[in-house]
């Protein structure tokens, strides 16, 4: 790859790669070709128009993709299957019935967030907003005011964790591409989305709903009845589903500094299967079979299967666009695209991060998908970042912040997420854009200040 990279100078490697963003946006946007589609023929004209060898042209689109998707698929797979279980055995329900009565009615909008906090940990964006939105309108109904109120908090929690926090695909993707730990990915997510959500989504939401009186959609008949045929599980139960694989992994992330530090012993065997069971996939899957344990007690088993059979069909296509941004990515490093964005960025003196941010930020722009952005930005600069020395295991994870923020930002007609909000609450696209694109440009802002102050500091 050495004598692509000589052979090509670094303002013609520049251009295919600005070329070949173009033409990706091109197809996605103005000919409607499926993001999936469009990444595996872009990633083929570039590798031919960078002179990668005819014989290594798909192998090369083999590797980045498979690998991409190693990392990928288990945790996307396994982080459906248990927000689906807790999706259909009311678990939601619950959870936000409980933190309303915990919290008070004068906060109910502040419980409605945590609870789309913790459920936003496993269940994606547009699955855990349809799942809470009856449950908001019937909490808008019950205390009065703008729906804005309410349903921000909500939905602004969801959009936090589907982009900040593993096991979502954008994150994992991410991650993989740029060789971040998805343990600490965790943690950091965390710490970074909650004040995030407090600031741009439970802030704003109040502020919205005073500004901007929007009343209950017309479509709301009233409160969804619980199934009589089953008992929901209990709150502490929800909880508890919710927090063990946060618990698993955090416990492998505190072996591993233990070790580091010489606390324990690295070969210890107690500590290594212990570690091994904080692992994000294997956290994730025990979680799986202990949710299914849990409610085996009020569903068949044939039922339970067809519940975790039904959650892996939407995520399909989520799946097959991050694995075909890794094969994106793969194209780039070995045609030395990224290696000349990198020399061109030192020259500027941008750091990766900002770079990072302003090169999704500008993808979310023009394309719409988040998805897209992430896996895109990620690919694109995972050769400049591998270029570059003296970068940490926590700079890492805040960079894959910095592109999901960037991700996240300017939310408008071209994401879907815009209309799923709009038409569900009833707003024009006016009221859209000053409700929720304010919304979602504040808390990619906000993500991404918090990871450019962290990495200053650690």
């Amino acid at each position: 790859m050495t004598e692509v990279t000589n052979a090509l100078g670094a303002g013609t490697l520049l251009g295919i790669a600005a070329g070949a963003v173009a033409l990706l946006l091109v197809l996605i946007m103005r000919f409607k070709v499926h993001a999936f589609l469009a990444l595996t023929l872009v990633s083929i004209v570039v590798a031919l128009l960078t002179k990668v060898p005819f014989d290594k042209v798909v192998p090369t689109l083999l590797t980045g993709f498979g690998g991409t998707l190693a990392g990928v698929a288990l945790l996307v797979g396994l982080g459906a299957m248990i927000g689906r279980l807790l999706e259909v055995s009311g678990g939601a329900k619950v959870l936000a019935d409980t933190l309303i009565n915990k919290f008070g009615a004068h906060r109910a909008p502040f419980a409605l967030g945590v609870a789309s906090l913790l459920f936003g940990f496993p269940i994606f964006f547009d699955a855990g907003l349809v799942v809470m939105l009856p449950i908001i309108f019937s909490v808008a109904k019950q205390f009065g005011g703008s729906t804005l109120k309410y349903a921000f908090p909500a939905a602004g929690a969801f959009a936090v964790m589907h982009a900040l926090v593993p096991p979502h695909p954008g994150p994992v993707a991410a991650a993989e591409l740029l060789g971040a730990n998805i343990g600490l990915l965790v943690i950091v997510g965390l710490i970074i989305a909650l004040p995030t959500w407090y600031l741009g989504a439970y802030l704003y939401g109040l502020y919205a709903g005073k500004k901007f009186d929007i009343k209950l959609p017309t479509s709301f008949l009233g409160a969804v009845e619980a199934d009589p045929n089953h008992k929901p599980p209990s709150f502490g139960m929800v909880l508890t589903i919710l927090l063990m694989p946060l618990v698993l992994i955090f416990l492998e992330t505190g072996l591993n500094t233990a070790t580091v530090l010489g606390w324990v012993a690295k070969d210890d065997t107690l500590v290594n299967f212990l570690r091994m069971l904080g692992k994000t996939p294997v956290a994730l899957l025990i979680t799986v079979f202990f949710s299914l344990m849990v409610f085996s007690r009020q569903h068949s088993l044939k039922h339970l299967e067809k519940i975790c059979d039904g959650a892996l069909g939407p995520i399909c296509g989520i799946i097959l666009v991050t694995g075909a941004g890794g094969m994106f990515g793969g194209v780039l490093r070995a045609s030395g695209i990224g290696d000349a964005l990198a020399g061109v960025l030192s020259d500027t003196g941008m750091p990766v991060i900002v770079a990072a941010f302003v090169i999704a930020t500008a993808l979310r722009v023009a394309q719409g998908s988040a998805t897209v952005a992430l896996t895109t930005t990620a690919a694109l600069v995972a050769p400049m970042v591998h270029a570059t020395t003296g970068i940490s295991q926590l700079d890492l994870c805040f960079i894959v912040v910095a592109i999901a923020g960037g991700a996240t930002v300017l939310s408008h007609v071209n994401d879907s997420g815009f209309w799923l909000v709009g038409r569900f609450l009833e707003m024009d696209e006016k009221t859209t854009l000053k409700t929720w694109t304010v919304m979602e440009t504040l808390l990619g802002g906000l993500a991404f200040l918090f990871a450019l102050i962290g990495s200053l500091i650690f």
